[in-house]
């Protein structure tokens, strides 16, 4: 899992409320598990006029020309702003790998749904709640600044605005040790390698039967 511990890139914008995990990526991709290749079919009946396909090649097809992530002004954002209970719905983690694999490092609301956001730091991926009030003045100096940008710092857990206004967000601790040294559920256990071999080695002498040494 990618390490995150500051970043600092343009905003983009979901102005609007409940966006459930089926808009985020439609049903008809969850046939792959690889974590990649999701975010070409991020928010994909919004963000194109025809319907799309699983290992489709994205880049002829027609494009919705209202939809923010379209627009020349947003290309290359890294951090999503969004309304209140983002990743509502069903609970597939394939929404927060297609947000990763689109470029997105964090996702800014005023509230998640409850398995998004735990799947979201399992997967890199940075949800901040903010208040309500602070994420209508995000997006209102958004919308009136093409090129706005954001930066975050994890250590700090604080939101810093072009003009240095700061915001404060809460984590939880072990989620953020997790995330500022990339750790994911596998991660976190590989660090207890050597232990698991010796507990292994010691299985062995006192159960050899259950690791095939009896014939």
């Amino acid at each position: 899992m990618k390490r995150f511990t500051q970043v600092k890139g343009i905003v983009a914008p979901m102005d609007r409320a409940n966006v459930d995990t089926d808009m985020i990526i439609p049903k008809n991709f969850l046939k792959s598990i690889k974590r990649t290749g999701f975010g070409k079919n991020l928010f994909d009946e919004l963000r194109y006029l025809d319907e799309g396909q699983p290992d489709q090649d994205c880049s002829g097809r027609p494009l919705n020309k209202e939809f923010p992530l379209n627009f020349p002004r947003y290309q290359g954002a890294s951090i999503l702003l969004t309304r209140e209970n983002f990743g509502c719905g069903s609970s597939r983690e394939h929404a927060p790998w297609a947000l990763d694999d689109y470029g997105f490092r964090a996702v800014i609301a005023p509230s998640f749904a409850d398995i998004f956001f735990n799947n979201s730091f399992k997967n890199g991926l940075l949800p901040i709640v903010l208040e309500e009030n602070t994420v209508e003045q995000l997006f209102q100096e958004l919308y009136a600044n093409e090129g706005y940008e954001l930066a975050i710092d994890l250590q700090q857990q604080v939101v810093v605005t072009p003009s240095g206004e700061r915001f404060s967000f809460e984590i939880d601790e072990f989620r953020k040790h997790c995330l500022l040294h990339g750790l994911d559920d596998i991660g976190l256990t590989l660090q207890e390698a050597d232990a698991i071999r010796a507990y292994e080695e010691r299985r062995k002498q006192q159960a050899p039967w259950l690791f095939g040494a009896v014939k």
